[in-house]
């Protein structure tokens, strides 16, 4: 849905649309992930309730239209429900059945299901748009302080190694939906103009552009960062969000580069120019800036990240004067360019000792 907007020039408008449907299904994924990491029992019971979540994800997804368009949410709202009731029924069986673990899966539970209380709640509020936003907001911060209170004193026994594993498979994931995403344009690119220079570019250079930020991510040590400092994995874990963003929107970027390739208006290749480079420059700062509180060295440094992230956004403005397929030339090279620096200067990064 963000895509679209990209290619018609009408993107600031869908930004807190697509930050607020893209919240509700990293926080319900981020929630069940650390769950699991306590509690991977794999029964049937379990499987059942993780089929109930992944139920709540199909409504969810069937509400995106009318949020994108009409700033409607109710329907999202509803598949967020479904998913957070499953995840509470799973902590009231945790609670049953460890009773070591009793008082911090109780906490967990109430906090979550009077959060979803106030969401539905919310939903009978008058339709006036100043309120929407701000509304949003308030819950938001009650759903991040909820395991900030829920694991205090004695918290949860996740794995640091299991926990960064499952962030870094929802980096392939979100890079598979973007080279989706990216595959999806072009066709319809290719359907409209045939194969021409500017969308071969595009596609190859789009290509380069994903597995420099797949390797750039796995440049980090993660696990054993966690396994030093775990105090610190609130900061890791919640600013995963904005990485996890920001490599979304480098696929409808993308597809709207692919889409827009061939057209001359330099306003609308700065938009498509802008729209991949600030994710793309965001995404490679974030993965240096998330890693920092947990190593000493990370693997891809502030010394190559920044100076990437300023290239990358410099690579996009100059969209109207290098053409879309050179802008995104530029951002691909760029990307690529700081991986190889970090991998030069130390391709394993030393962990922070425990603090």
């Amino acid at each position: 849905m963000l895509a679209p907007s990209i290619e018609h020039g009408t993107v600031a408008p869908r930004i807190i649309p697509f930050l607020l449907v893209f919240f509700a299904i990293w926080w319900a994924w981020i929630n069940f992930t650390w769950f699991a990491s306590a509690y991977d029992t794999d029964d049937v019971v379990y499987r059942l309730l993780a089929v109930l979540q992944m139920a709540g994800v199909l409504v969810l997804a069937a509400g995106v239209p009318n949020a994108f368009a009409h700033d409607d949410f109710a329907v999202v709202t509803l598949g967020y429900v479904i998913m957070r009731l499953g995840q509470i029924a799973l902590w009231v069986r945790a609670a049953i059945e460890h009773p070591e673990g009793r008082p911090v899966a109780l906490r967990y539970g109430g906090g979550v299901l009077v959060v979803q209380i106030l969401w539905c709640a919310r939903l009978l509020l008058p339709d006036v748009g100043w309120l929407f936003l701000p509304t949003f907001l308030v819950l938001v911060v009650l759903e991040f302080a909820t395991p900030l209170w829920a694991e205090r004193g004695r918290g949860l026994a996740w794995h640091p190694h299991h926990i960064a594993e499952r962030y870094a498979l929802f980096v392939l994931i979100l890079l598979g939906e973007t080279v989706l995403a990216a595959v999806n344009g072009l066709h319809a690119a290719l359907a409209a103009h045939g194969v021409t220079a500017p969308l071969v570019t595009i596609a190859i250079a789009g290509f380069v552009l994903l597995v420099a930020l797949w390797w750039a991510y796995f440049l980090q040590p993660a696990g054993e960062g966690l396994a030093r400092r775990r105090q610190r994995s609130f900061v890791w874990g919640y600013g995963h969000y904005l990485l996890f963003a920001a490599l979304a929107a480098v696929g409808a970027a993308l597809d709207a580069a692919v889409q827009v390739g061939a057209r001359p208006a330099p306003g609308e290749q700065l938009v498509v120019g802008l729209s991949l480079a600030v994710p793309a420059g965001a995404a490679l700062l974030l993965i240096w800036a998330l890693h920092a509180p947990l190593l000493d060295r990370p693997g891809f440094p502030a010394a190559v990240a920044i100076p990437a992230a300023v290239l990358v956004l410099g690579g996009g403005a100059l969209a109207p004067v290098l053409g879309i397929a050179g802008s995104v030339v530029a951002i691909a090279l760029v990307a690529a360019a700081s991986v190889a620096t970090a991998i030069a200067a130390g391709t394993r990064a030393a962990p922070a000792p425990v603090d």
